[in-house]
């Protein structure tokens, strides 16, 4: 059975063995009672994956074409295949599940967002990024990759960059590097004012992120608030928690 390639999807799949073996081997690293794959395509990663010991595998995909192709390829699959769009799906599993991916680049973002409202239910990830994008998630604090991704990633996950993979790993060859991370939800979580405060917060503070913060972030505090040392910074050199703290001094939204 015959499949073709979507360029409005995103899709360029793996091709290169040795790639789907070091992910499975991260995956193997510790008991995996649920698991979804995102973005199965043709079934590179799948094959390698789905033997992992597992109580439930399944795999959300959202082209037809490739659900049919891996119906067919893989049989044992059929009832494990979820046809739907990852960033409008309904969460997959009850209780927790540990989602890994070929993640499609130009949702990757999005992708770590919904991992982030599903983050109760999830405490692992491994996905393959765009190097760019991957090397925004990891992000310390005072470097120009560390940006809202970073932020609102690290104050629920610690942030693993695993490895490098080449364009020639996959058909067709990306222009660019990809990378593949580990997201490992953090045993508790930034105090905050609320998530909504948070959120907001970053967003607005890196929205301007070559000035000053006492700048974007005016409308929030009072005059006297903004004297503070602390306003004179620019949003990448506040740490997760120096963002959660500043909710709660803030203006309610």
């Amino acid at each position: 059975m015959q499949y073709t390639l979507k360029k409005s999807l995103g899709q360029h799949f793996l091709n290169d063995a040795q790639i789907c073996k070091d992910i499975q081997e991260v995956l193997l690293q510790q008991e995996i009672k649920q698991l979804l794959e995102v973005g199965p395509g043709a079934g590179a990663l799948t094959k390698y994956i789905q033997d992992i010991p597992t109580e439930s595998f399944k795999a959300i995909e959202l082209d037809r074409e490739k659900v049919a192709f891996l119906s067919h390829e893989y049989p044992e699959l059929k009832d494990k295949l979820i046809l739907a769009d990852i960033l409008d799906a309904a969460i997959p599993f009850e209780n927790e599940f540990v989602v890994v991916g070929n993640f499609p680049y130009n949702i990757s973002t999005q992708i770590v967002f919904k991992i982030i409202d599903w983050k109760v239910q999830v405490p692992m990830m491994v996905g393959m990024f765009q190097k760019e994008v991957a090397e925004r998630i990891a992000a310390k604090p005072n470097s120009k990759a560390y940006g809202i991704l970073s932020v609102l990633t690290q104050a629920f996950y610690d942030v693993t960059y695993l490895f490098d993979v080449p364009p020639t790993a996959f058909t067709p060859p990306p222009k660019v590097m990809s990378g593949v991370i580990k997201l490992t939800r953090k045993k508790s979580f930034p105090t905050f004012t609320s998530e909504k405060a948070f959120f907001h917060l970053v967003k607005m503070a890196f929205g301007q992120r070559r000035k000053m913060l006492r700048n974007p972030l005016k409308p929030y505090f009072t005059t006297e608030q903004l004297q503070d040392s602390l306003f004179t910074k620019r949003a990448e050199n506040l740490t997760v928690e120096d963002f959660a703290g500043l909710t709660f001094k803030m203006h309610t939204l």
